[in-house]
């Protein structure tokens, strides 16, 4: 897969993007990640790339045009699927990320400010929010969605399963896990885990994550009662 993000802060993205399992990936010829500064295709002398809103308000805005120009000489004449990072978007899921790792190549653009001009949509497909909050940019989402698809591209992490063993892949929070030594200052690992039953294990990982999503994030539950049924 191939992802160019388009920013105003490129070095933002360059520990992250080359450190662990984004950098092994991209090491091995599994992903392709790039920046594109949006500055770099201002038509202003000041290399501005934002301006006041009309109608009033606080903030500034980023403007439609070096937009544009950094889209058209990014994109060319490929196909590519465009995904406006933003608080107003569709929320991420893993399901969601699941179905952007099929794509060939996705391009990010970052809003910033108090968001872009309105008519950069008619070059963008899809609008994606990470959470009911708002950040100062959009390179971090942007860092999260490139994490959260790379797990669904077959031999980024090393087993099929891993993905889909996650929290929220099945639609409920993730079952506790526990490493050696199996004793450790006082605490033990539940006698189940080390009994070597499979079944069984399976079972009380099922009931351990039906508790916790229970307690904690109750509304996952009816998704999971859907996703069973599919």
């Amino acid at each position: 897969m191939k992802i160019e993000i388009l920013t105003l802060f490129p070095e933002m993205f360059e520990g992250v993007l080359s450190a662990s399992i984004l950098g092994r990936a991209q090491a091995g010829g599994l992903l392709s990640i790039e920046t594109h500064d949006i500055r770099a295709y201002t038509d202003n002398k000041h290399r501005k790339t934002d301006d006041y809103p009309f109608g009033g308000g606080a903030g500034l805005v980023m403007m439609a045009q070096p937009i544009f120009d950094c889209m058209a000489a990014v994109q060319g004449n490929e196909p590519a699927h465009r995904i406006l990072l933003t608080p107003r978007g569709r929320l991420l899921t893993s399901e969601r990320a699941k179905e952007l790792s099929a794509y060939d190549r996705l391009i990010l653009l970052c809003g910033h400010y108090e968001g872009v001009d309105e008519r950069v949509n008619a070059i963008i497909d899809e609008e994606i929010s990470i959470g009911d909050y708002v950040l100062t940019g959009g390179e971090l989402p942007a860092m999260v969605l490139i994490d959260c698809v790379s797990r669904f591209i077959p031999g980024v992490l090393g087993s099929e399963e891993s993905a889909q063993d996650e929290s929220h892949a099945a639609g409920l929070l993730e079952y506790p896990q526990y490493t050696r030594p199996a004793s450790f200052r006082g605490m033990d690992v539940p006698e189940i885990l080390l009994n070597g039953h499979h079944a069984n294990i399976q079972k009380w990982r099922h009931e351990q994550a039906m508790e916790k999503t229970r307690a904690v994030r109750p509304c996952l539950l009816g998704t999971f009662g859907k996703n069973k049924e599919k």
